[in-house]
């Protein structure tokens, strides 16, 4: 008899059984202009015109989630890393003032577990609803040899829209005097994991170990899932009170906010205006990490930077209030070249 594609460690029918135990899934995440599309097919439909769009703007995202999978993997946690993987990239649309429409995954694996790839994907799917998005489709690959045994990779793609008159940062508004308010994050969402699985591995630390005062092992707290600001910043976008974005990802508060500044304004971040959170503090202790390193590699509790004219802090605070979203003023705009700058760090 001769050799088949399963001898060699590829799976067509585990592949089949997967696309159909994640098509309710998928089903469950639709919304207005994915009614036309199905999974299965070699590209995923989407009504643009049917959204009430008047001149879009497509915008797209693309992200992973690094190597917090390592740690999801040394668990065997996988039914939220898929909500990583949607946050890391529908955030990164949204301080684009775009709504997101779709998203697509690809999943890459050695051998396929059905088990895992649903857990995984049942994520993607969540976090495509927490977005309001839909999931349009995907591509799972088996690749023997490439992956070891267990271990997985993802990668995202997401695509939204938005008005062109309502494009963000509206860099010609900003001026000296408007103020940063932070929205708080849920951990360390998935950033500077190679740097945390370096103190563990040093330290001979394991996933078991609890912090502080909390009952929480390490491990589940560091796969808390990144939070998706979306819904809470198009409700703020459309109030018409935020001039800017910034989503707290690599390179932490100090590289991230002058990404939306014009050249000649710079942020000014008082890091009293909040409470070092318990693990990013352990963290810090950990690995006696400077204060710098740790605002630049780390979220260090602020996952969403809204930048918003003084006049209208006091609104935009009683709104994040009403939609019980934790937040902080935690700076201002002033006049320099675009950077971060920081005071009472020795109090951080």
């Amino acid at each position: 008899m001769g050799k088949t594609y399963a001898q060699a460690g590829v799976n067509i029918d585990a592949g089949n059984a997967l696309v159909n135990a994640i098509k309710p899934l998928a089903r469950k995440t639709a919304r207005r202009g994915s009614e036309i599309s199905s999974l299965g097919g070699f590209g995923g439909l989407f009504d643009l015109k049917s959204c009430g769009f008047t001149d879009p703007v497509l915008v797209a995202a693309t992200d992973g989630v690094g190597t917090k999978l390592k740690i999801a993997h040394a668990l065997n946690t996988h039914h939220t890393i898929g909500i990583d993987l949607v946050a890391m990239c529908v955030n990164d649309l949204v301080v684009q003032g775009a709504e997101p429409l779709f998203f697509l995954d690809y999943f890459a694996t050695g051998k396929l577990d059905n088990t895992q790839a649903e857990q995984v994907i049942a994520g993607i799917a969540e976090g495509c609803t927490q977005a309001g998005c839909a999931l349009l489709g995907g591509e799972t690959a088996e690749m023997p040899g490439m992956y070891g045994a267990g271990s997985y990779d993802l990668a995202g793609f997401a695509v939204g829209a938005v008005e062109r008159a309502g494009m963000l940062p509206r860099v010609e508004a900003m001026q000296a005097g408007d103020v940063l308010i932070g929205l708080f994050s849920s951990g360390v969402h998935s950033n500077g994991f190679s740097l945390v699985r370096h103190l563990i591995d040093e330290h001979g630390l394991s996933y078991n170990t609890t912090i502080e005062d909390s009952r929480q092992p390490l491990g589940e707290q560091l796969l808390a899932p990144t939070r998706i600001y979306v819904k809470t910043c198009l409700q703020l976008i459309q109030d018409g009170n935020i001039k800017g974005l910034a989503h707290i990802t690599g390179g932490g508060l100090t590289e991230n906010i002058p990404r939306i500044l014009p050249e000649m304004l710079h942020a000014e971040i008082d890091l009293r205006s909040w409470t070092l959170p318990p693990l990013f503090q352990w963290l810090k202790s950990l690995g006696n990490i400077s204060t710098d390193e740790m605002l630049r590699t780390f979220n260090c509790g602020i996952g969403m930077v809204l930048v918003v004219a003084a006049e209208n802090v006091e609104h935009v605070s009683k709104t994040l209030h009403t939609m019980q979203e934790p937040h902080a003023v935690i700076g201002t705009l002033a006049e320099g070249h675009s950077s971060t700058s920081y005071s009472h760090k020795d109090q951080f």
